[in-house]
């Protein structure tokens, strides 16, 4: 099935998989991305970390294919393999010579469809998952944006850390991520991408032919997904930390989800008017001419249930509260007084271009492909430009009003201890 103007086919096999193809004649490579529906958003709260955990231990090999086989396979073809986990998807491509992913794409399907989870490697593994949470607790940013995100989704599974708490992944078990990885990575979850250099035909027999003997199910948890609290007020939270030479300030109002797509992209319009660039309207104002921060941006993170639009500024501590309440102000002139045709015009142009180099490589369009289609269907990308270039100043001020009002908002300060 493709809808009308989709460069690539889009097939539900048999098994409910479903795989996105699309022919790059001029290019030798292919990428190979596979999606899958079990993010930290399905994770029940006592399995916190489970997902991107499991992330890991899909590398760690099959009963077929021992562990190291597999990078090794990649890396002596000069290709490049990685994943990824978020709240809403975990994915993991590789890059390869058009030529190599025969040789190369049943090893991946392997290690998804069939990984093992040893003990031993269960073990050492999950030390490398605690090292990596340490370091993420050494990260402002990354402290910083946890705070926020407790504040704005509470209980709903985008507030907890996609990397979980040291605490829970001691007490997780080699069996328990067996049951969660035979739960959730069934192939009407799953939805792999090969962009690049390879016909439909071959790929087609290739994914059929790899992506076959799924595991039966298992009863397995299940996440209990509280809904995300609607903002009645003004949240703060400040957090005093060490080796932080310089304050931050991270301002957030929560969004719509992947079911509103047309209003995600009115409010990408608006951060882009705010703070992208030095002719923007905070930047301007903020840092080029009252130099009150060092650096300042917005933006606006899609996800399925609820997303976020974002203010974030680097600045003086002393300036913390001038600046909230400037951005306030500006929030609230968005909503009440006109916004040019031509600060309207160069937005668009600004994320026009964005979207059109973002689709240059095959590694771009099957991260692409994959995001949608996961979240909602491959197709949707393309309503991107058409929707920015129909916006109308008017529009866009009524969205401001709706959704970026400065009387409900999180606001999460950062200071040097």
């Amino acid at each position: 099935m493709n809808s009308v103007n989709f460069p690539a086919s889009i097939i539900r096999l048999e098994n409910g998989l479903t795989l996105i193809h699309q022919e790059i004649a001029a290019t030798p490579v292919v990428v190979a991305d596979v999606w899958v529906r079990a993010g930290a958003i399905t994770e029940p709260a006592a399995w916190a970390g489970m997902a991107h955990f499991l992330e890991h231990m899909i590398f760690k090999g099959t009963d077929q294919l021992p562990p190291g086989t597999f990078d090794y396979t990649i890396e002596t073809q000069g290709g490049m393999t990685n994943a990824a986990t978020s709240h809403d998807y975990a994915h993991f491509y590789i890059t390869i010579a058009a030529e190599m992913l025969p040789q190369t794409l049943p090893y991946l399907a392997d290690l998804l469809l069939h990984a093992a989870i040893p003990a031993d490697e269960f073990g050492r593994e999950r030390q490398v998952v605690l090292e990596e949470i340490l370091q993420a607790q050494d990260d402002p940013d990354w402290l910083g944006y946890q705070a926020m995100a407790e504040l704005v989704y509470a209980d709903h599974p985008y507030g907890r850390p996609v990397l979980g708490t040291a605490e829970i992944l001691q007490q997780r078990s080699p069996e328990e991520m067996r049951c969660f990885h035979q739960a959730h990575y069934q192939p009407d979850k799953m939805t792999v991408v090969i962009t690049g250099g390879i016909a439909l035909e071959p790929t087609l027999a290739m994914v059929k032919h790899a992506f076959r003997g799924f595991a039966s199910p298992p009863p397995c948890p299940a996440a209990a997904i509280a809904p995300v609290p609607t903002l009645t007020e003004v949240r703060r939270e400040t957090l005093h930390l060490p080796r932080l030479e310089q304050s931050r300030l991270c301002l957030a109002w929560p969004g719509p989800g992947i079911d509103q797509l047309e209003t995600a992209y009115g409010l990408d319009l608006l951060a882009a008017i705010l703070a992208e660039g030095r002719s923007s309207r905070l930047v301007r104002e903020l840092r080029e001419d009252r130099q009150l921060v060092q650096d300042i941006s917005a933006g606006f993170s899609l996800q399925r249930d609820c997303s976020l639009f974002t203010v974030q500024a680097w600045l003086d501590g002393d300036d913390v509260d001038r600046v909230e309440a400037i951005v306030c102000d500006r929030m609230d002139e968005l909503a009440t007084q006109p916004i040019s045709e031509a600060e309207l015009a160069r937005a668009k142009r600004l994320l026009c271009n964005d979207y059109a180099f973002s689709t240059e490589a095959p590694g771009q369009l099957a991260g692409l492909y994959g995001y949608y289609g996961t979240l909602a269907t491959a197709d949707r990308c393309l309503a991107y430009v058409p929707t920015l270039q129909g916006y109308t100043t008017d529009r866009l001020r009524h969205l401001a009003g709706q959704h970026l009002t400065p009387l409900r908002y999180a606001s999460t300060r950062l200071h040097p201890a």
